[in-house]
């Protein structure tokens, strides 16, 4: 294509949107709309995921061994932990550190409760702290630790924990919400793509008449399509754009009442930072690719006279 023919088509675009203003406005609109939903359930879906897998990721292992071991069988059993390969980190816990952890968890309660207890009274064990690379196979993991301690005479493990049963149920519950997550986003991204694909076939069915006289006089397909083709990315670049700046500065606002203002430590919400780039290539490319779609099948139709 010469350059002077894409200028041209260029120019029709614009010229276009701007001649028809009310129905480049119901596009625009009907773009903006469906997109803001679907960003605001994109983000709403990334968080939850987020703070899912941060939730995960606080799941441990803790091996408990006998209150006898000697160093050089601790040693020996925390390198055969190490091998396993699920696990991502192995850290002895001596009971003198898990006596104060016992008494910072405790909070206030912690020195009354646990008074009289110092090093030589410590009823606790020494310890592992086991995390796995992947959080929904640390039962697996406990169980090889387990077989680990079987086969071995002395039994230096008293006790494998990591919250069985408990954790089971959390990984159904936050699978099930991101499945439901991903299904919504799913749903709501096919529904704004044939929402706004019929609005722009009504923006092409009003014109039907102009791409009659055009084909009447000897106008190829492709000179035809061309402006309508250029239409359609015009419209989608300038919904999509609107909506990514509306989406962002909203969500970057939540994030910082959030932080500053409502305090909810329980809820960290992802920073706009990690994500920006992420929401602005969705709803850009899909604003951009729905545009172009829903013209150039709109216009086919009406391209046999």
């Amino acid at each position: 294509m010469k350059l002077s023919t894409l200028l041209r088509h260029l120019r029709e675009g614009f010229k276009n949107i701007i001649r028809n203003g009310w129905m480049s406005f119901a596009s625009i609109s009907s773009i903006f709309f469906s997109l803001f939903l679907l960003g605001v359930f994109v983000l709403l879906a990334l968080n939850i995921d987020s703070m899912a897998s941060n939730i995960e990721s606080q799941v441990q292992i803790r091996v408990y061994l006998q209150t006898d071991i000697d160093q050089q069988k601790a040693n020996q059993i925390e390198n055969q932990i190490r091998k396993l390969s699920d696990v991502s980190k192995v850290e002895f816990v001596s009971k003198e550190e898990g006596l104060e952890l016992l008494r910072k968890n405790l909070g206030k309660d912690g020195d009354a409760l646990l008074d009289g207890y110092d090093k030589d009274s410590n009823p606790l064990p020494d310890s592992f702290t086991v995390e796995v690379f992947d959080p929904q196979n640390i039962g697996v993991t406990a169980n090889q630790i387990t077989a680990l301690n079987n086969a071995d005479e002395t039994k230096p493990i008293t006790s494998v924990k990591y919250g069985q049963g408990t954790v089971e149920k959390m990984f159904k519950i936050t699978n099930a919400i991101r499945n439901i997550g991903l299904i919504v986003v799913i749903g709501l991204g096919v529904t704004a793509m044939f929402l706004i694909s019929t609005t722009i076939k009504m923006t092409i069915l009003a014109r039907r008449r102009e791409i009659g006289i055009m084909k009447l006089v000897g106008a190829t397909n492709s000179f035809i399509r061309w402006p309508f083709f250029v239409e359609g990315a015009l419209i989608g670049i300038v919904a999509s754009g609107i909506t990514t700046v509306v989406v962002l500065m909203a969500y970057s606002e939540l994030v910082r009442l959030n932080e500053v203002e409502l305090g909810l430590l329980m809820i960290k919400l992802i920073p706009v930072a990690d994500l920006g780039w992420k929401i602005a290539a969705l709803l850009i490319g899909l604003g951009t690719l729905i545009g172009v779609w829903g013209s150039t099948i709109s216009v086919r139709k009406y391209l046999k006279v």
